[in-house]
C-alpha cells in the first residue's frame, strides 16, 4: 500500500515538474520570437511601472507613512485618516504596560508597510473618539480603510494572549483585516508551534462599521 502510494506521489511530481517546465519553455519561446520593438515597449512597460511605483511611494511618505507617530489631539485624527487608504490607529495611555508592548511592533511595521499609515492617540486627549468607537479596553487598535472603521485589534486576544507575541503575528491580524499588503497565509497564525499556554484566536476578514467590542470587560487596561 506504502509502494502505491509513492508510485502516486512521483507521478504528481513528475506531471507538475513537467508543467513548470512547459511553463518556462513557452515563456523563453515568447522572447525569443520577439524583434527589437518588442523588447523595447517591454522595457518601456517595466520602467513606467517602477516609476509609477516611486511616485506612489513619494506620495505616501508625503502622508507621513513610513513612521509610527503619535498625534496630539482628535482634530488631528480626522485629518489623518482622510487622508490615507490604510490607517492603523493605536489608542493608548502612558501608565499601561501593554501600550509600550505594541508601540515596539507597530514602530518596525510602519517602516515595513509604508502602504499604511500608523498613528497612535493618548485616549485622555480623545475623550470623544474614545467614546464614539466605544474604546472600553486598553491597548485598542482601530484598523479604518477609506476613512472607515473596518476592525479592532483589542487587548492581545487575537495576538495569542501573550506579551511575548512575534512582531509577524501583529502583521498577520492586519493581513487579516486588509490594512495591510500581507504576502503570507491568512488561514493560520505564523506561530502556531508556540510555548504551552499560549491561545491563539482564530480572525474572520469582516467588516465593522463604529460597531461596539464585545467584551466582558468594562476595564480601562486589558
Amino acid at each position: 500500500m506504502a509502494s502505491q502510494s509513492m508510485d502516486i506521489l512521483a507521478k504528481v511530481l513528475e506531471q507538475s515538474a513537467k508543467l513548470v517546465e512547459e511553463k518556462v519553455d513557452a515563456q523563453l519561446s515568447k522572447l525569443n520570437e520577439m524583434d527589437e520593438d518588442d523588447l523595447e515597449r517591454l522595457k518601456e512597460k517595466r520602467l513606467d511601472a517602477l516609476k509609477k511605483a516611486q511616485k506612489q511611494k513619494q506620495e505616501w511618505l508625503s502622508q507621513g507613512h513610513g513612521e509610527y507617530r503619535e498625534i496630539s489631539s482628535e482634530k488631528d485624527f480626522f485629518g489623518e485618516v482622510k487622508d490615507s487608504k490604510h490607517v492603523v490607529v493605536h489608542f493608548y495611555k502612558s501608565s499601561t504596560f501593554r501600550c509600550k508592548i505594541l508601540d515596539k511592533h507597530l514602530a518596525i511595521l510602519a517602516k515595513k508597510h509604508i502602504e499604511t499609515k500608523f498613528i497612535k492617540l493618548n485616549v485622555d486627549k480623545a475623550p470623544f473618539l474614545t467614546e464614539r468607537l466605544r474604546i472600553k479596553i486598553i491597548p485598542t487598535l482601530v484598523l479604518l480603510l477609506d476613512g472607515k472603521t473596518k476592525d479592532y485589534v483589542v487587548g492581545f486576544s487575537d495576538l495569542g494572549n501573550t506579551d511575548e507575541f512575534p512582531t509577524e503575528m501583529l502583521e498577520w491580524r492586519l493581513g487579516c483585516a486588509d490594512v495591510i499588503n500581507y504576502s503570507g497565509n491568512l488561514m493560520e497564525p505564523p506561530t502556531m508551534a508556540s510555548r504551552p499556554g499560549t491561545k491563539f484566536t482564530k480572525v474572520e476578514k469582516k467588516t465593522i462599521r463604529g460597531r461596539a467590542h464585545d467584551s466582558d470587560s468594562d476595564s480601562g487596561d486589558d
